[in-house]
């Protein structure tokens, strides 16, 4: 996808410029003198050239790469409730989450064992988010809510353990 945006914006920035070029001729009718029309057409030149450049380096990291995961854990919500298919996630390595819903829009935050927030992503119905971290500690890691989400919103919590595999 990069390289096709890419090749894109070049082959535009390419035809933007030879209708700039072209008008810079047309233009030259003998009424301009001679060194400001060269002048202009350097200038013309000098922009298209910046903007190729620009527009190369703008998108050489774009999109983002995905490192390679170790694991997958796909998260379900619902009211007022987290299903998570693993109780263990490997230590040191990325770990995707894939968090969706049933039902309606809730906050997927993991905290740690001193109740520090690690991340959150939302988890909305009919869409799949994906978040992804590397676990540094080992020990028991919080799930909790943070979209209110009903009368049950405080009793929507569950634990994982990450540890070496």
């Amino acid at each position: 996808m990069q390289m096709t945006v890419l090749a894109l914006s070049l082959v535009l920035m390419a035809a933007v410029a030879w209708a700039f070029i072209s008008a810079a001729r047309a233009a030259g009718s003998g009424s301009v003198p001679t060194n400001t029309e060269s002048r202009r057409k350097w200038l013309i030149v000098g922009l298209a050239v910046v903007g190729v450049v620009v527009t190369a380096l703008s998108l050489r990291p774009w999109p983002l790469a995905v490192a390679a995961t170790s694991a997958v854990v796909n998260v379900s919500g619902g009211q007022w409730y987290w299903e998570i298919d693993t109780d263990k996630v490997p230590l040191g390595q990325p770990v995707a989450f894939n968090v969706h819903t049933v039902d309606v829009n809730h906050g997927f935050g993991v905290m740690d064992e001193s109740g520090r927030m690690l991340f959150q992503v939302q988890a909305m119905p009919g869409y799949v988010n994906q978040v992804e971290y590397t676990f540094h500690n080992p020990g028991a890691y919080h799930v909790v809510c943070l979209e209110f989400c009903g009368v049950g919103h405080h009793d929507m919590a569950t634990d994982f353990t990450v540890a070496s595999n």
